[in-house]
Parts: C-alpha cells; structure tokens; sequence
C-alpha cells in the first residue's frame, strides 16, 4: 500500500507506470486506458492540471490476487481552488505481482483552503511522513 502512495506521490509518471502490466487496463473516472504508455501518459496530464497534489491511500481488503483501497488526496487547479477527491480503487494483480486491473471511481469536493488535511512538505520524493494522520485518523 506504502509503496503505491509513495510512487502515486512522487509525481512521477514513469515511476508509477512501472506498477502495471505493459498492457494494463485501466478504468480512472469515465476514462478507459490500455497499457503503460497511456497511463503514463494520462497521469502527465493529470498532475499537470492537478496542483500541490497530495495522496493518502488505505487498504479496505484483500483476497487472493484482489486488492480493494480506499484514498482521498488534495490538490488545487489552475485558478487556486481547492479539491478533496475522495475514492475506492479496485486492483487485480497477475502472478508476477504487476496491476493488470485498476478500476477507478472517484468523487471530487470543493473545499477551502482553510479545510485542507493534508500538510506535509513535498521535499524531493513528495512521500507523507510516518508520523502524518492516515485517512481513518483523520476522520476520512
């Protein structure tokens, strides 16, 4: 789970897309994407809109090759609005422990600057210090 976060929080979409399968399928809102090259692709575009983006991921369950997560992450858009995207993901993993199934649903909330829970430094890596409040300790 650490590991997902630490890599979803480094921005970096090459880094991220090596989780998946070469031909990875993806289900993120109302997109459906194939393969490495289109997730790493929609993942450059999406923290470029995406500002000062911040992620907390939490495992809900597992069985089998199945992992079900809850997450919630904060981030401003372009005219410095702020957002909390609240969502469950659905992960499927093939037997050489690469995601070959993401399913994606996501809801997303206006929020005040003032509102946000997410505070960390994003240093060189953007990874959520240990010592930071998951999501269930923050009441998300």
């Amino acid at each position: 789970m650490r590991l997902a976060e630490d890599a979803w929080n480094s921005r970096d979409p090459a880094r991220v897309a090596l989780a998946y399968t070469p031909d990875s399928r993806w289900r993120n809102r109302t997109e459906f994407l194939q393969g490495r090259a289109a997730i790493e692709s929609f993942l450059t575009r999406k923290w470029q809109r995406e500002g000062d983006y911040r992620l907390i991921k939490e495992l809900w369950a597992f069985a089998g090759h199945r992992i079900s997560v809850r997450f919630a992450y904060e981030w401003h858009d372009a005219n410095g609005e702020w957002f909390r995207s609240y969502g469950n993901e659905n992960w499927q993993f093939n037997a050489d422990g690469l995601m070959e199934l993401r399913i994606a649903s996501i809801n997303d909330l206006a929020i005040a600057e003032s509102e946000r829970r997410f505070h960390w430094d994003r240093g060189e890596n953007g990874r959520r210090p240990d010592q930071h409040a998951a999501l269930g300790d923050l009441g998300l």
